[in-house]
């Protein structure tokens, strides 16, 4: 047997790893698009009702949503393992300079080419700013949590990952609120910073706290088996959750769907682009300074996707449930899984032509 096809073949064994929710991921998104728009024609009312439940600008049964994701996915972080980030200082420097210093800001600039010129003729005239703003906040978060399957499914190097993650989560706490109010400001897009700040203490600060001290609980209590045996029974819980999510966030986008269907294909231009651009470059410049493949492979991967949850809901919370900003991140979840897939496939089908280097 080649090593493509052994490569082919190792890929194929840890993907039927995956839960059916992770690999059928983009599957269950198309199904609740089509069960919101559905839903939010034929009972319009109960929508609006979920729509009005806020205080102080959040609403209550996505902010529940918003945690029964975020949680889980952060229970899996141990910030003990930034002790390891000198080990592996070169992809640590050139993942970090991906997420932080070139995707959010590629991002707006393939937003301002795309949506902002190119493709503005066949967009609603009074939400492409607000597609934009979905944008930015869909590239200005590393993701937190599928990155541990993408790393899986290419050999990556354990330790790496989840120093680089504990790492992106730190940073997160301090960086995302300036560089998404810089980003809208340039944008000319009013930036409202109390809620603003209000989103990352929401959806970051105290999910990460209180993700953290459970992690400790379980630990302190039976070790890594207590641990990974609530991370398997909570994983569906998140997933259902985002899914939930996506049906009320289509009820209220049904009507501006079903009246602009090119929406979502053009919103998906400059997601696939920079997805593509940042892996790349990632690859690369870790394959110049001399990174393993088990360490460049991660990178890519996590210099390239995005912690949708968050974008989901800060747009939400920023802009509301039927703003166009909501939808671009929906947009954001619909291709994660198969342009992810295709990256894992790209980085382990090269692995000959990078470690010749």
């Amino acid at each position: 047997m080649s090593a493509a096809s052994e490569g082919e073949a190792a890929i194929a064994r840890r993907r039927a790893s995956m839960s059916p929710f992770e690999r059928y991921l983009t599957l269950w998104v198309a199904l609740c698009i089509v069960a919101g728009i559905a839903l939010g024609a034929l009972l319009p009312g109960p929508f609006r009702a979920l729509g009005r439940m806020e205080v102080a600008q959040v609403n209550i049964p996505v902010a529940v949503l918003i945690w029964a994701m975020i949680v889980p996915m952060l229970l899996r972080v141990d910030f003990a393992a930034m002790g390891q980030v000198a080990q592996h200082w070169r992809g640590i420097a050139v993942t970090v300079g991906i997420n932080w210093l070139v995707k959010p800001f590629s991002m707006a600039l393939l937003g301002w080419l795309f949506i902002g010129y190119l493709f503005r003729p066949w967009l609603p005239e009074g939400q492409v700013d607000s597609y934009i703003a979905g944008l930015i906040l869909l590239a200005a978060a590393p993701c937190t949590a599928m990155v541990f399957v993408w790393s899986r499914l290419t050999d990556g190097d354990a330790n790496f990952t989840l120093s680089q993650v504990a790492l992106n989560d730190a940073i997160m706490l301090v960086a995302f609120a300036p560089v998404v109010g810089l980003l809208l400001g340039l944008s000319a897009i009013t930036v409202p910073w109390d809620t603003l700040f209000l989103s990352v203490l929401l959806y970051i600060v105290l999910p990460l706290v209180a993700a953290q001290l459970w992690r400790r609980s379980l630990l302190a209590s039976g070790g890594e088996a207590a641990l990974q045996r609530t991370l398997k029974a909570i994983n569906p819980v998140s997933l259902v959750a985002l899914l939930t999510t996506l049906v009320l966030l289509f009820g209220f986008q049904g009507e501006q769907i079903l009246a602009q269907p090119l929406v979502i294909l053009l919103l998906a231009v400059p997601i696939l682009i920079q997805v593509y651009f940042n892996a790349g470059l990632a690859y690369l410049l870790n394959r110049q300074c001399g990174s393993a493949h088990s360490v460049a492979g991660p990178s890519a991967l996590i210099g390239a996707s995005n912690f949708f949850e968050l974008a989901v809901a800060a747009a939400i919370a920023l802009f509301g449930f039927e703003s166009g900003a909501a939808l671009a991140t929906v947009v954001g979840v619909l291709v994660e899984v198969p342009v992810m897939l295709s990256v894992v496939h790209i980085v382990t089908r090269t692995k000959g032509w990078y470690e010749r280097a």
